[in-house]
C-alpha cells in the first residue's frame, strides 16, 4: 500500500518528494525521494538513530534518485516494534519495492551498512550495486571495538569529563543531545568542525530509540556468532564500494575480512576522514560514490 506524495521544498530546479511507506504489517514508514536517475536508497546508522543524509542527498541528486527514509522506530517513522535485523530488512524491501523499482543502488552508513550487506545477501537480484561506508565488517568477535572505545575516549578530548557524567545516569531530552553531540564530536578527524559538524547531525533533534538499538545490536552479534558470513559473502556478485576514512575511529582493519570476502568489491581509503565522510569530506565522498556507480554500468 502506498502512501500520498506531496510536493516539498525545490533543491535547485528538483523538487523533493515526501512519501509514507507502509510495511507489510501496517508500520508507518517515513521516507523522501529526490532526483532523477538509477534510484539509489540510503540506510542511516545507529541503529536507532534516523536519516542524517540530507546535505549527501542534495549533492547525489543530479546523478541519481535518491531515495531517504527513517527505520521502523526511528526518527518521523512510527516507533513500534519488532526491533529485528530481519524486521527491518524486510521494511528496506517495503522501501524499494514502493519507491524504487525492482532493483536499486544500496547505500549504508555504520549500522546501515550492516544492513545494507544483509539486505544484499539475502536478495541479490534485487541490488544492482552496494555502497558499504564506515561499517564495521563481518568479525564476530567484535575485535574493532576495544579499539573504538580508546578512540572515542581519545577524541573526546577535554571533552571526556562531560561526556562521561551525562554517560553514567539518566538524562533529560536535552541531555541526551548534548550526550550524543560529545560523543558524534569524536567521529570527525577534524577536531576544529568536529563540534560544529556534531551538532549538524543532530539538527532536528529526533530522540534515540534505545529500545531500537539494545535489539538490533544483539540481533546482530546473534548473527556474527551463529552465521558463517564469510561463505555467504563469498556467494555475492553485486559490484560494492567498501568506503572508510583513515581517521574512522573503528579501525579499518575492521573491514578487511568483509572486502577479501566479496569477490567483486573495491576498498576506498578516505585520507584524513572519520566516521562521517559525506559531511567532513563532501567533494571526495561524493566523488567516490558518482564514479563506482558510473564504472558499475548504474
Amino acid at each position: 500500500m502506498n502512501g500520498t506524495s506531496s510536493h516539498g521544498p525545490r533543491v535547485g530546479d528538483t523538487v523533493l518528494m515526501t512519501d509514507a511507506v507502509y510495511a507489510d504489517d501496517g508500520c508507518k514508514l517515513w521516507a523522501q525521494r529526490l532526483g532523477a536517475g538509477p534510484p539509489l536508497v540510503l540506510c542511516h546508522g545507529g541503529p536507532g538513530l534516523w536519516d542524517t543524509f540530507t546535505d549527501l542527498g542534495d549533492r547525489l541528486a543530479g546523478v541519481a534518485r535518491v531515495v531517504r527514509w527513517d527505520q521502523r522506530g526511528c526518527g518521523r517513522s512510527d516507533r513500534r516494534g519488532p526491533y529485528t535485523v530481519a524486521r527491518t530488512m524486510a521494511d528496506l524491501d517495503a522501501v524499494r519495492e514502493q519507491l524504487a523499482g525492482p532493483r536499486m543502488v544500496l547505500l549504508g552508513h555504520s549500522f546501515g551498512a550492516t544492513l545494507a550487506l544483509r539486505y544484499a545477501l539475502a536478495h541479490p537480484d534485487r541490488v544492482s550495486a552496494l555502497i558499504y561506508v564506515s561499517g564495521t565488517g563481518i568479525d564476530a568477535e567484535r575485535a574493532w571495538n576495544p579499539v573504538y572505545q580508546r578512540n572515542l575516549r581519545t577524541g573526546l578530548g577535554t571533552r571526556l569529563a562531560r561526556w562521561e557524567e551525562l554517560d553514567s545516569r539518566d538524562r533529560t531530552p536535552d541531555e541526551d543531545r548534548e550526550w550524543a553531540i560529545l560523543q558524534w564530536s569524536a567521529d570527525f578527524a577534524d577536531r576544529d568542525r568536529a563540534p560544529r559538524l556534531a551538532e549538524r547531525m543532530a539538527t532536528p533533534w529526533l530522540g534515540i530509540n534505545y529500545d531500537c538499538h539494545a535489539g538490533l545490536s544483539a540481533d546482530d552479534k546473534r548473527y556474527l556468532r551463529t552465521t558463517d558470513v564469510a561463505a555467504q559473502c563469498r556467494t555475492l556478485t553485486v559490484p560494492t564500494l567498501i568506503l572508510h576514512g583513515d581517521r574512522d575511529i573503528r579501525p579499518t582493519s575492521a573491514v578487511d575480512s568483509l572486502h577479501r570476502a566479496l569477490p567483486n568489491s573495491t576498498l576506498v581509503t578516505l585520507a584524513g576522514v572519520g566516521h562521517v565522510p559525506w559531511l567532513e569530506a563532501a567533494d571526495q565522498f561524493s566523488a567516490a560514490v558518482t564514479d563506482f556507480m558510473v564504472r558499475s554500468g548504474q
